[in-house]
Parts: C-alpha cells; sequence; structure tokens
C-alpha cells in the first residue's frame, strides 16, 4: 500500500498510519461547528424521524447497492471509485457495514474539502 500525503503536507509511516489517515478521513470527528444549515437540517431530521436502532444496514445490501453503483461515472471528489468500493467491500465486508451503520447512527455528513492524498 503506498503512503499518503496527509492535510500538514507530511507522509504516512507504515500501513498502520496509512490506514488510520484513510479511516479518519472516510470517517471523520463529528464537527458540528462546520456544518450548514442543510446539515443541520438532515440531522435534526434524523434525530427526530428515524430510530435505526434496530434498522442497519444488512451486508448484503451494502454489497446490492455497491453493486449497483455505475463504474463508468466520474468518481465522487474524494476519488474513490465504484470499484475501488467493491473491493474493500469484498475483502472487509463487517469493516465496510460497520462503518456505514456507525455513520448512519450518528448522523455523521462529512464536510467536502481536499482530503489525503495518495503519493507513488
Amino acid at each position: 500500500m503506498s503512503t499518503l500525503q496527509k492535510t500538514n503536507g507530511t507522509h504516512t509511516d507504515g500501513l498502520l498510519e496509512t490506514l488510520q489517515c484513510v479511516l479518519e478521513y472516510l470517517a471523520p470527528k463529528d464537527d458540528k461547528s462546520e456544518e450548514t444549515e442543510y446539515h443541520k437540517q438532515i440531522r435534526r431530521l434524523i434525530e427526530e424521524l428515524m430510530d435505526t436502532k434496530e434498522k442497519d444496514f444488512t451486508e448484503e445490501e451494502i454489497r446490492q447497492t455497491i453493486q449497483s453503483i455505475d463504474y463508468k461515472k466520474a468518481t465522487a471528489e474524494d476519488g474513490i471509485t465504484s470499484k475501488i468500493l467493491l473491493w474493500t467491500f469484498e475483502r472487509f465486508p463487517l469493516l465496510v457495514t460497520s462503518l456505514y451503520n456507525g455513520c448512519l447512527k450518528k448522523g455523521c455528513f462529512p464536510t467536502s474539502g481536499r482530503g489525503p492524498e495518495l503519493s507513488p
């Protein structure tokens, strides 16, 4: 696995730090100080209308959703393609499922912006 350039310009040193950097980018701390009014509205709706305690995503639901993504479409700002997402899910289904369910439970919506970059 390549190293990553962190937001401070330095590079990760080793697999553990690289994975930690990726996870922090994909599941950032819930920083409510930067959320927009739109994010606040979504957070309120989730807290008021949805009880997700017993409605976690299943591995099969996530698999089907990822497989339904058109791999020919352009990637999002994070650069993660549907092929990368599917490859990751196939190898770590429990991790990806837990990540999605954690985001759902916390109402976590990452802010847009520049994340870590892969270095050769």
